[in-house]
């Protein structure tokens, strides 16, 4: 088991000190973090608080998880490093294309009305029948 600790279920109200000392009564806190929105500063409702050793997180796991903390019970449970994700599309310089319709995805599967892509028959009297 490792030192650090995952703290869920936070309230909005809840900041770094607020962790720490909840955290204390089991052992030295080395880090105590509230994460938080980057565009609006607000809590994300969990946090992570690393104690002095495998045993004090232990104890801290034991005595906090359930607890309430600032009105609400608290999840608390060793922190899991985070899993690979794949890269999100769409968002600035994202890409993320269509699904794979009759050119490929690159209009998202909708056929123009008219006619342009691999199946020809366009306005301009291409296609079938044309003279």
């Amino acid at each position: 088991m490792g030192n650090k600790l995952y703290v869920g279920n936070l309230p909005y109200s809840v900041g770094d000190s607020d962790l720490e000392q909840a955290f204390g009564q089991f052992g030295t806190v080395t880090s105590a973090k509230v994460m938080m929105e980057r565009e609006t500063g607000r809590s994300k409702g969990f946090g992570f608080v690393e104690m002095g050793s495998d045993a004090e997180a232990q104890a801290a796991i034991n005595g906090m998880n359930g607890q309430p903390l600032g009105g609400r019970g608290v999840v608390v449970n060793e922190a899991r490093p985070m899993e690979a994700r794949p890269p999100r599309s769409g968002g600035y310089g994202g890409g993320g294309g269509g699904g794979g319709g009759p050119t490929g995805g690159r209009d998202g599967g909708f056929r123009s009305p008219y006619g342009s892509g691999p199946r020809g028959g366009g306005r301009d009297g291409g296609g079938r029948g044309g003279s």
